[in-house]
């Protein structure tokens, strides 16, 4: 049985690159396809932190947390949490955002939020079970 490791992306290499390619389309079928720029441009900021998630060799799971202060405090958030199909059921999820959380508390982060499409059953789930409370509040999207 392999071991499930969960660790900061620190290169933007033809492993992650790879990842990235195979695992974002399993969650969003209209994103384009990561450049290896746009990656190491993840890395770098201090605002973001891309974790992702090994069985063995392979990439199974990747998730970006984003960092910021306003005026009230260090905030948290979640995104782009995906799990690959073959993985799933397996804690990788769990881990991700178990990482994810760790790094939020250690940067003075008062409070993480994440969205989730209601369809993700399993993922809302895993949410509420490791403690995430559902908010009741309205989420807006302007298009630019």
């Amino acid at each position: 049985m392999s071991v499930l490791r969960v660790e900061p992306v620190q290169t933007a290499d033809a492993k992650i690159i790879d990842a990235c390619h195979r695992l974002i389309p399993q969650l969003s079928s209209s994103s384009q396809a990561i450049t290896r720029s746009e990656l190491e441009e993840i890395i770098s900021s201090d605002a973001t932190v891309m974790f992702a998630a090994q069985l063995g060799d392979d990439v199974v799971g990747l998730l970006t947390l984003a960092i910021f202060r306003i005026p009230t405090g260090v905030r948290a958030w979640i995104e782009d949490v995906v799990v690959d199909e073959s993985a799933r059921g397996k804690g990788v999820g769990e881990a991700l955002n178990q990482a994810a959380l760790a790094e939020a508390k250690r940067r003075g982060a008062k409070t993480v939020d994440l969205t989730s499409r209601p369809s993700r059953e399993a993922a809302n789930r895993l949410y509420q079970r490791i403690g995430f409370v559902r908010r009741d509040t309205n989420v807006y999207r302007f298009e630019l």
